[in-house]
């Protein structure tokens, strides 16, 4: 394949400092790597977090963010024997890892200390051309939707991931806090397919006309309840099995501590600048509630993720626009004015 020595890719120089659209030059993949040319890509709210450089993890500057990020291999490195260019492939949050460390070895890759991710440490997917560890890049299946399945390579599989370790059984409540975003409403499809019962929480009745319509049987409305954890436990007869906290209220954390089920169990996943997860310890102890952090995903959480998609039983609800309106989404973000996903059409 002809490959250019120039795209199109939003590039920024500073954090908080102007998103450039503007012509970059292409990678070239070293010699563990693929090159991929991204078709779409996802917009995550951690993108607007590298951006602002609001983590306590320094980005690298410049920095191209993105990092869901579907498209067609290339070329490829000496070394990479699992893709062959024409290949579907995606790129994740996590890049590359060390593979030797105690994290790796026990297939909890995201947490090495030598992680690269995807448009914060690596230049990511907001680019018509990026590079991928091949050993951590997504396979995709030939003939799949790439505008649908980008949104699942991160939102799907943290979602996915935060469902396991929440650990419930099938026919058990699971709330999910944040449901009409672009986690969420990837979180109830995936609760559904696992034989979850979901209630969704969010504001606003578009969103509730949203979570209704992808699975949730009950939805509670923040901005109108008066007593929101009295709420949620008579809606699930007890409180919720399981939470899955994918919003960046600090405030609906502290809640979730509150109407959970005895023996229940915490997911924090939504990441909030300088939040603190602050619970009742009489309460928490009396209940026995485990509060657990979920951190996206492994390989194994990825292909898993990827195969509910392809099989149909889960769909992001997307809207579709060029690369060059990136700045447009992150003032939504801002604003908390997304509804589903967002994906970038890189040629535009």
């Amino acid at each position: 394949m002809s490959i250019p020595t120039t795209q199109k890719g939003v590039i920024f120089y500073e954090n908080g400092g102007e998103l450039h659209y503007k012509d970059i030059p292409v990678p070239t993949p070293k010699a563990n790597e693929i090159l991929i040319n991204v078709k779409y890509s996802g917009v995550c709210h951690t993108d607007l977090h590298a951006w602002k450089g609001d983590w306590p993890l320094p980005v690298k500057l410049p920095l191209v963010g993105g990092h869901e990020g579907a498209g067609v291999v290339v070329a490829k490195g000496e070394n990479v024997t699992n893709f062959e260019i024409g290949d579907y492939a995606g790129i994740k949050w996590l890049n590359g890892s060390c593979q030797s460390c105690e994290f790796c070895e026990k297939s909890n890759e995201s947490n090495c200390q030598k992680a690269d991710l995807s448009g914060y440490t690596h230049d990511g997917s907001f680019q018509q051309y990026a590079t991928a560890d091949a050993v951590q890049a997504a396979k995709i299946s030939k003939n799949t939707d790439l505008t649908e399945v980008a949104p699942i390579l991160c939102a799907g599989v943290t979602v996915y991931k935060a469902l396991k370790t929440a650990d419930l059984a099938a026919g058990q409540w699971v709330a999910i806090s944040g449901a009409g975003g672009g986690l969420g409403t990837l979180a109830i499809q995936y609760a559904k397919a696992l034989g979850l019962r979901v209630l969704a929480i969010d504001g606003g009745e578009e969103k509730g006309e949203l979570v209704k319509s992808l699975g949730a049987e009950v939805f509670i409305d923040f901005t109108k309840s008066k007593d929101i954890v009295k709420d949620i436990i008579d809606a699930t007869n007890g409180g919720p099995h399981g939470v899955i906290n994918v919003s960046v209220s600090e405030k609906a954390i502290e809640q979730s501590t509150e109407y959970v089920r005895p023996c229940g169990t915490v997911v924090l996943v939504g990441l909030p600048a300088g939040a603190v997860a602050k619970a009742q310890v009489f309460g928490a102890v009396v209940k026995s509630v485990s509060i657990k952090g979920s951190y996206v995903g492994n390989r194994a959480d990825t292909r898993e993720a990827i195969d509910f998609f392809e099989r149909g039983l889960v769909k992001a609800p997307i809207k579709v626009v060029g690369l060059s309106e990136l700045p447009k989404i992150y003032d939504l973000m801002q604003q908390g004015k997304i509804l589903g996903r967002y994906v970038v059409d890189t040629s535009k």
